[in-house]
């Protein structure tokens, strides 16, 4: 049961970083890193900065898959 809610859990963050990754990709927003809880504690700014990274990387990774498949095409 708790294995359950771990992996769901991981899955949603996982979820909400690649969003944030697609909201900054279109539209150039970023979450900022500027406040004063960030420059209190490096290691918070640095968890936020891989956090932010596995998005990216969910993004590209999965935009990659898909436009390798028959099942997506591009349309500009």
């Amino acid at each position: 049961m708790v294995l359950g809610r771990l992996a769901h859990w991981t899955f949603d963050a996982v979820l909400l970083s690649a969003f944030l990754a697609g909201v900054r990709r279109s539209t150039g927003l970023t979450p900022s890193l500027k406040s004063e809880s960030m420059t209190e504690s490096p290691s918070v700014k640095k968890w936020v900065e891989n956090y932010l990274w596995v998005g990216e990387t969910i993004m590209d990774q999965s935009v990659a898959i898909m436009g390798s498949s028959g099942y997506f095409e591009r349309k500009r």
